[in-house]
């Protein structure tokens, strides 16, 4: 095997690993009667991998997958955190009460197990 197919063969596992945590990810949201209002939602700022809605509000989630939990919130940095806000700018701007709308920033962590943890306001700014 060359290098560049075992790193396509590595690429397409991560992709899989990741799609798999947004799947839980979505079906644990769902479970307590949230809607998906997008997946992988990608503004000029940059990618949201879920965006849920709460009645009203709209929650951004990003997901990590990693061995354990907290491997998993370590591979959230503060460039990261900071082009989810503006992406969510972005997305809020084109909701009915713009940037008045009420928003929640969680983080989904999957660990190696598929056991997922949310951290709901994750994000503060």
């Amino acid at each position: 095997m060359t290098g560049t197919d075992e790193r396509s063969r590595k690429g397409a596992l991560a992709w899989q690993s990741g799609n798999a945590a947004e799947e839980a990810a979505v079906r644990h949201y769902e479970s307590l009667g949230a809607s998906v209002a997008a997946r992988r939602w990608r503004g000029r700022s940059g990618e949201i991998d879920l965006i849920l809605r709460e009645g009203s509000r709209v929650v951004f989630v990003e997901v990590k997958k990693a061995d354990t939990h907290a491997a998993a919130a370590e591979r959230l940095g503060p460039r990261q955190q900071d082009r989810i806000w503006r992406a969510a700018r972005e997305f809020i701007g084109g909701e009915p009460t713009g940037q008045d709308t009420e928003v929640r920033f969680d983080v989904a962590l999957m660990d190696s197990l598929g056991r997922i943890r949310i951290i709901s306001n994750a994000l503060g700014h």
